[in-house]
């Protein structure tokens, strides 16, 4: 009888077991997302969405099983984006501008390649350029992140069946600056098919064996545009997620591991950009609910794992009094970068007044027309406008991503006042990230982890 009694529980710890299996795994990783940054996005939902002060979570800040994550790197206790996405591709610690290499320049096996060798299809996807650190650590092994031409030199080579993104920042360029056939041959030469943008992707994804998504003809190769200044044929993220879907499950009946990052959350968070910043982690989480819509149909086969490599700007909520006016953010319609762009166009004008400067300060940021703003805040901005415009002093301030005009940075700086956000850095920062799981092996996702634990997890729970 208690033989019996174990083999019914053997098989039935088996059977559980089993139909926790992912065959189908979306590793969401936005980049510089910390938990305040989740955080900020909910409490500005909730004061937008429903008037109230509280959280109005995002589908993901939704997902049942929660945790937070360690980032620090192995040389350093702030990583950056290429160590930090070397420890959630392959679960190893590595130094600081190392991309899918340990500490001794030796390369490692990303969770994507042990997905592949298991027989799922593999997608590589993000906002930004292709060869970027984030995605490159999943499939290429260079000793230095700027290493573009090195390491889109790997990306015929991993043999993943879909890759997506803004383009290639140096397709024709090695490191040391010498010129090199284009990358673009090379990648078709392998077998992939080269889609610009959404319409010639629909064209050519029914033929295609591999394929490569890149924004349309014309478009930048660095990055997609922010969600704040998209254009409406502009390519974004949920729309590279609904094609990574449709190729990787065409004849495919192994499943797939995609990873998809939301890139430019930490772009806006090196300008101090709050307003960019919420529009781009509910951009991702938009993404989110394309892969959410799959999960539905695939509850049993599918896992669903959303964190990030570090936080960025060292976000604070709450700079002195007891309030948040975080509503505030949804008065600017511009990214400070696009904004920067238009002074300049401004600023190019001899004549241009302060009256045509408090027009484009109204209209992109809704300063005096919806932010009533102090007499301090009005001062800070006139004076840069005295010193960039009548003086022709301009003194542009440099991010890791931008260049932006003074006037800009101080309209920045007021908007994050009247939200009352603070900024510590325009940097990354050694702060906890979120992680957030639904599916199959999500209770693995619970507690605090190391960032290296991540792929780890993925991996058992999709048996690689």
């Amino acid at each position: 009888m208690k033989r019996l009694t174990y083999f019914l529980l053997f098989v039935l710890m088996a059977g559980m077991t089993y139909a926790q299996q992912a065959k189908y795994v979306f590793f969401f990783i936005g980049d510089g997302m910390g938990v305040n940054q989740v955080n900020t996005t909910e409490m500005f939902r909730a004061e937008m969405e429903d008037g109230r002060i509280g959280t109005q979570k995002l589908l993901f800040g939704s997902f049942p099983a929660a945790g937070i994550a360690t980032s620090y790197s192995a040389s350093n206790s702030v990583t950056d984006s290429s160590a930090g996405g070397t420890a959630l591709a392959t679960g190893s610690k590595t130094y600081n501008g190392a991309i899918g290499v340990d500490v001794n320049k030796e390369a490692l096996e990303s969770v994507a390649y042990l997905a592949k060798k298991s027989g799922k299809k593999v997608g590589i996807a993000t906002t930004v350029s292709v060869d970027h650190a984030t995605p490159a650590a999943f499939y290429a092994h260079q000793p230095n992140r700027s290493m573009y031409y090195e390491i889109a030199l790997e990306l015929p080579k991993s043999g993943f069946d879909f890759f997506a993104g803004a383009g290639f920042l140096k397709p024709s360029t090695t490191f040391d600056k010498k010129e090199a056939p284009s990358i673009y041959p090379i990648i078709e030469e392998a077998g992939y098919t080269i889609a610009r943008g959404l319409k010639e992707y629909k064209e050519k994804a029914a033929a295609a064996d591999k394929m490569v998504l890149l924004q349309a003809e014309g478009a930048s190769a660095s990055c997609l545009p922010y969600a704040i200044d998209r254009k409406e044929d502009d390519l974004t993220l949920a729309q590279i997620t609904e094609s990574a879907i449709d190729f990787l499950t065409k004849d495919n009946k192994k499943g797939f591991f995609l990873m998809l990052e939301g890139g430019k959350i930490d772009w806006a968070c090196h300008s101090n950009d709050p307003g960019t910043m919420v529009k781009e982690v509910i951009d991702m989480d938009n993404a989110i609910r394309v892969a959410y819509e799959f999960y539905k149909k695939h509850p049993k086969e599918t896992l669903i794992v959303v964190s990030a490599d570090h936080e960025t700007g060292g976000l604070g909520m709450g700079t002195g009094t007891y309030t948040l006016n975080l509503k505030a953010l949804d008065c600017q319609k511009q990214s400070v970068e696009a904004l920067s762009r238009r002074i300049t166009d401004l600023r190019r004008n001899e004549h241009a007044s302060w009256e045509q400067v408090k027009e484009l300060l109204s209209d992109t940021m809704g300063f005096w027309s919806k932010l009533p703003l102090t007499w301090e805040q009005e001062r800070s901005l006139r004076d840069a406008y005295e010193t960039s415009f009548v003086k022709n002093k301009v003194a542009f301030k440099e991010t890791l991503y931008a260049k932006t005009e003074p006037l800009a940075v101080t309209a920045n700086d007021v908007m994050s006042q009247i939200a009352r956000i603070g900024w510590t850095s325009s940097s990354h920062t050694a702060e906890y990230v979120p992680v957030y799981a639904v599916g199959a092996g999500s209770d693995l996702f619970m507690g605090k982890m190391d960032n290296t634990d991540i792929p780890k997890r993925i991996a058992k729970a999709g048996r690689y």
